[in-house]
């Protein structure tokens, strides 16, 4: 008899809280949800309140099995899921699915796996909460819902194979909005005048110090800047105020999901998936506080430990307790920042990337229960004895007291922000400035920046989006649905104007200046703008941000039980469905397609468009005699922005650059990517290559390095049976390669003393008997070989479309 079992989700967790509990209790891992709603349009009955369907998947049912035998031998079974929506749904699912004993469940919850926490759990246990697993439940049928039933009308009237989501189609169009905010940004250009003053001393001598100034407003046109220049040759310049200020600088809070995505992104280079994946290891590990949370308020316990660690390593002075509170009204679920359990541990983790992480929580953590840093700051005035009506300004901060910097300064999106701007020299009021130089250079206003993951995040929250469990999930399903590409942006060259003055002579010049350069950043791709405008036409409320808010504000009140769940869902579903079958019936299929103008060689029309393989370019139409000529878009080019000049570009493949060895290299673009293709030889194009434009030199330099290593690779090359049998080096060791079949070598056999005859035998070995439960041969003889194999009869009858549950069941919930 089990006196005591306790269900967590992860079996890291498990291990992590089996050492915090004695020998009466046995701790088992769910891994997860263990049932979900079924794979069919069945799975949610919306004649029966929205009554789901539950099956358990195949890959559970072992599991689940397990867990219902424990389960009958255990006295008292405690469910130790995690603490948000998801957590208290499992625990529910456990409950019902398990078909366990009420009487004998206790659901306990922590924020921290720590011994006294996990403790704290056991004396205070609770019921499930209903209200938070309705909540979940209301959440997972509607996104069900909107996945079923747009997906079909994308298919009918988009693309097949698309889908939609409630939550990642607005995600979709917050990127496409941005990126149409870049498309049409209209560039304008000014003038910022700087200069550089040597202060003059009392003694008339020129101090080796350095001031630098600007003119705070900016000059409109090219005239006036040469001009302003012009007029400040016989000028003097003197500093006629100096004006200082105290101030300071006051510590971020600790962190909360999106925030520790954001800074983990700024200052680790992670993305957000990656963030959350090491968070939830150091969780389980016990290391830091629970990593879903919208709180930034830390316990009392977790405040007094701070303080005194902060005493302990930088003295009384920099400690200054801080309460933080959470501004967001729908913050669910949560009791604390993320945090580290223990501060005392500044470093821990089980490798370099969940140390790094940790050390930010720690960091940022420590600092938000520091010193304000205290701050001068120095604005001075210069007067232009030529231009009375206009004065230069220097700025500078002295840090006085670095306070929380001592430990964390917090990351910016905007790479040009300065915290601390540079020290001022010795300076006084009536002080002569002597010239050094002066500037005048041209600058462009900027577009606004492209997301990346983390701003993302940042932006979602902000429009009240999805919740803390749901933002890397959103974003990393955009992604691979092919609606947003992660990826980077070289940029685009333009001239620029400068005007440079010294000793009172001014220099023009014109230069080449790059800009637009982007890394790692968020794009959407064309079928990503077609299925998000087609959305936004035909289902403006799916995709109002307003609207979605509001979605999720009632999923809080239902949270809190201050709303029912079937009530909420029938307002959502019954409009939803009607406008479902409306646009089935009256909207026309979207051909995706723009006419970019006439072929000037043929005059037949050209046509950018989304075909079966993707984003292309036409020439001619379907239903000529001669077929239309295709070229498929390079990565970035967008059909609604695509010029002509540019699609006719993409004919020029494939092209022959010259010869080598007298045969002809033609570079091309093919399924696999960009090519180069020498005596019937393809050689792949390294990401770095342009296929329009690599030079003969470097494709003679692709083949001779293709060439060498497939030589390495090479052993043997023989015939059999009219077909290439090849010898080869492999990853895991030399291999027979033969009829797009994949053979062994035994390892007692040397591969380079191989003969015609002993590797043909091996084939025929291995062909006639493949290995039982390993990857067979994919050879056409080998299929034609293998013996017909009956498979038994499975207990229950089953079909591609799902597997068929042990238990299936229609769940009604009980007030």
């Amino acid at each position: 008899m089990i006196k005591n079992l306790v269900i967590v989700e992860s079996p890291a967790k498990a291990k992590t809280i089996e050492k915090f509990l004695g020998d009466d209790y046995i701790v088992r891992s769910c891994f997860g949800h263990i049932r979900d709603l079924a794979s069919d349009d069945k799975a949610v009955d919306v004649n029966n309140r929205f009554a789901p369907k539950y099956v358990v998947p195949e890959d559970k049912k072992k599991l689940v099995a397990e867990l219902r035998k424990l389960s009958k031998e255990a006295e008292q079974i405690w469910l130790a899921t995690d603490e948000d929506r998801e957590g208290e749904a499992i625990s529910w699912h456990l409950l019902d699915e398990l078909n366990l004993d009420k009487d004998k469940i206790k659901r306990i919850v922590f924020h921290e796996i720590t011994k006294p926490a996990i403790l704290k759990a056991i004396a205070n246990p609770r019921r499930i909460d209903e209200n938070l697993v309705n909540a979940q439940q209301a959440r997972r049928i509607l996104d069900r819902l909107v996945g079923f039933e747009l997906s079909p009308v994308l298919w009918r009237k988009v693309q097949r194979s698309l889908s939609a989501g409630r939550v990642q189609s607005v995600a979709v169009r917050v990127v496409v909005d941005r990126e149409r905010e870049v498309i049409n940004h209209i560039y304008s250009s000014n003038f910022k005048l700087s200069a550089k003053f040597h202060p003059v001393e009392n003694n008339g001598q020129k101090a080796n110090a350095i001031l630098e100034a600007e003119l705070p407003e900016r000059i409109t046109n090219e005239i006036g800047a040469e001009q302003f220049l012009n007029e400040c040759k016989v000028a003097s310049y003197k500093i006629t105020d100096i004006e200082v200020k105290p101030g300071q600088k006051s510590p971020g809070a600790p962190f909360t999901t999106s925030t520790l995505q954001q800074e983990a992104s700024r200052k680790l280079g992670m993305s957000v998936t990656r963030t959350m994946m090491l968070a939830q290891k150091l969780y389980e590990a016990g290391h830091i506080t629970y990593m879903r949370t919208d709180s930034v308020n830390l316990s009392e316990t977790a405040i007094v430990d701070i303080a005194n660690e902060v005493k302990s390593q930088y003295g009384e002075k920099y400690s200054h307790t801080r309460r933080f509170t959470t501004k967001n009204e729908s913050a669910q679920e949560a009791h604390e920042a993320i945090r580290p359990t223990y501060i005392n541990v500044h470093s821990t983790g089980a490798d370099d990337s969940q140390r790094r992480l940790y050390e930010l929580i720690w960091k940022r953590s420590i600092a938000s229960q520091m010193s304000n840093a205290i701050l001068e700051k120095t604005n001075v005035k210069i007067s232009i004895s030529t231009k009375p009506d206009k004065q230069l300004v220097a700025t500078g901060e002295i840090l006085k007291f670095d306070g929380f910097l001592k430990v964390y300064l917090e990351g910016k999106d905007d790479e040009d922000d300065e915290d601390i701007k540079g020290m001022l020299p010795p300076l006084a009021v009536g002080q002569d400035l002597d010239p050094i130089e002066l500037r005048s250079t041209e600058k462009y206003n900027r577009p606004p920046a492209r997301y990346a993951e983390a701003s993302l995040v940042k932006k979602l929250e902000e429009l009240g989006i999805g919740r803390p469990s749901t933002y890397a999930p959103t974003i990393t399903t955009v992604q691979k649905r092919g609606y947003v590409n992660k990826t980077d942006h070289d940029g685009y060259e333009r001239k620029v104007t400068h005007f440079f003055m010294m000793n009172d002579e001014i220099t023009k010049s014109v230069e080449t200046e790059h800009f637009g350069k982007e890394r790692n950043k968020l794009f959407p791709t064309n079928i990503g703008i077609i299925v998000n405008d087609f959305l936004k036409e035909h289902f403006e409320d799916i995709l109002d941000y307003n609207f979605t808010a509001t979605v999720e504000k009632e999923f809080d009140q239902i949270a809190k039980g201050k709303m029912e769940w079937q009530s909420m869902l029938e307002n959502f579903y019954h409009p939803f469905h009607k406008n479902i079958e409306t646009t089935l019936e009256t909207s026309e299929r979207v051909k995706g397609e723009r006419l970019l103008g006439e072929d000037p060689t043929t005059g037949k029309p050209v046509f950018a468009k989304v075909g079966r393989y993707g984003p292309m370019i036409q020439i001619g139409n379907l239903d000529e005699e001669e077929k239309p000529k295709y070229a498929k878009l390079r990565d970035g080019m967008l059909i609604e922005t695509i010029t002509m000049d540019e699609a006719m570009t993409l004919f020029k493949l494939p092209r022959e650059v010259g010869e080598y060895d007298q045969q002809a290299i033609v570079v091309s673009i093919g399924r696999f990517g960009p090519y180069v293709m020498h005596a019937k030889e393809f050689y792949s194009l390294p990401k770095t290559e342009d296929p329009y434009t690599i030079s003969l030199e470097r494709s003679i330099e692709i083949i001779v390095t293709g060439k060498e290593a497939k030589a390495a690779k090479q052993i043997h090359t023989f015939e059999y049976d009219g077909k290439v049998l090849n010898v080869l080096n492999g990853r895991f060791g030399p291999y027979i390669s033969y009829d797009k079949g994949n053979y062994k070598i035994p390892k007692t056999v040397e591969a380079k003393n191989l003969s015609q005859d002993e590797a043909i035998e091996l084939v025929k070995q291995q062909i006639a008997n493949p290995p039982v439960n390993k990857r067979k041969p994919t050879s056409k003889a080998a299929a034609e070989k293998k013996p017909a194999v009956k498979k038994p009869t499975a207990k229950k009858a089953t079909t591609d479309k799902k597997p068929v549950a042990k238990k299936a069941t229609t769940v009604k919930k009980k007030k």
